[in-house]
């Protein structure tokens, strides 16, 4: 049975966006901590979301300016007659 609950639920919450997951996260401790095992399989859960809330977390940054433009490319002028033309 706990099988199939615990992979079921991981993989609901692991769609959810980051806020939401960890305030979930937040309050499922919370909850276990003021009132031990009044959840079945607290431990679990919270140790499945602790894992999907640290794979989420990213370093937001500042996007990076935009990167210089190529330097032009170098124009050689042939006479008409050195120009090779293929095809």
């Amino acid at each position: 049975m706990r099988a199939l609950i615990i992979p079921t639920i991981t993989k609901f919450l692991g769609g959810l966006r980051f806020r939401n997951l960890f305030l979930i996260t937040a309050a499922l401790f919370a909850l276990n901590l003021v009132i031990p095992d009044f959840i079945p399989f607290a431990d679990e859960l919270l140790l499945g979301l602790a894992t999907l809330v640290l794979a989420r977390w990213k370093d937001r940054k500042a996007p990076e300016a935009e990167a210089p433009p190529p330097p032009p490319r170098e124009v050689i002028d042939l006479p008409r007659d050195q120009v090779r033309r293929e095809g």
